[in-house]
């Protein structure tokens, strides 16, 4: 079978595009510019767009089941309501430290990952949000907290810290996680491991930050399919549209001399795969 090729969905300029999350109740999907300090949706059916700015670095937007977002912002975690109205879940700034990537767990919690501003070594950490605002340190002294997935059946939770280069599996049961072990380890040249995302198959897509491609590996490992990219900092990806087969992939500009004209534009490999729902925050 010949590999999809990309379209660009969203012609964009974004700093740090990251974060795509298909919105099955809004029916479009959410992306983000972190250093823009923007959540941006966009409709595949109609092509209509939003921006929304926020007064802080955004690291991820979420649905909330009863509506609203739930977002990864510098300083800790908040809830925007339908009407528009943000207030703080759990707020705890720490000067230097910003928001990353996060995820919603099987059970509705929220799994969100910061690191410094300066990339210093241990400086992050993987943190769980309940509903009620209760928070748990799950990882510590994590560089770059990035791409956190879990299996189809709830067993298996993937996660990356990028500059190990590594996609770590854990077991996962009841909110907690043990075994850490590794899936997989990005060969020298090939970028680095940022975001990710799990299909039906249980297969785990990784987004390659300086790889101009998303990889497809097994759950034993075994690297099965890659996508390539013309633009070197691909981010984050994720399944999206109705039925869930078009792959998203949002990419950055951040620190590139000459960019590609697509370097910090959405774009999508349509019936790439089979994705699965992701949960929505219990909160």
């Amino acid at each position: 079978m010949s590999a999809p090729r990309y379209r660009v969905a969203v012609r964009a300029e974004a700093t740090l595009g990251e974060g795509p999350t298909w919105d099955p109740a809004a029916g479009h999907l959410l992306w983000l510019d972190i250093l823009g300090s923007r959540i941006h949706t966009y409709d595949p059916s109609t092509g209509r767009r939003t921006v929304r700015r926020t007064d802080q670095h955004v690291g991820a937007a979420k649905p909330r089941a009863g509506g609203g977002l739930v977002l990864n912002l510098r300083d800790g975690v908040a809830l925007l309501d339908p009407d528009g109205t943000l207030r703080w879940l759990h707020r705890e700034p720490v000067p230097g430290r910003r928001a990353n990537d996060a995820a919603v767990a099987p059970d509705g919690s929220l799994w969100a990952g910061t690191m410094r501003y300066d990339e210093a070594p241990g400086g992050g950490t993987l943190r769980r949000f309940g509903p009620d605002g209760s928070a748990e340190t799950v990882l510590g002294e994590v560089t770059v907290s990035n791409g956190t997935g879990w299996s189809p059946d709830g067993r298996l939770m993937y996660y990356i810290d990028s500059p190990t280069r590594r996609v770590d599996v854990f077991d996962h049961a009841d909110g907690r996680i043990r075994g850490r072990r590794t899936l997989t380890e990005i060969e020298e040249g090939a970028g680095f491991p940022d975001g990710l995302t799990v299909d039906a198959d249980g297969c785990v897509w990784v987004a390659l930050w300086d790889g101009a491609a998303v990889r497809r590996y097994t759950p034993g490992g075994v690297l099965d399919r890659e996508l390539a990219l013309p633009t070197p900092r691909v981010t984050a990806c994720a399944f999206g549209g109705p039925d869930l087969t078009d792959l998203y992939v949002t990419t950055a500009r951040v620190g590139l001399d000459a960019p590609h004209p697509t370097a910090g534009a959405l774009l999508v490999f349509p019936g790439a795969g089979k994705g699965l729902p992701q949960p929505p925050f219990a909160g």
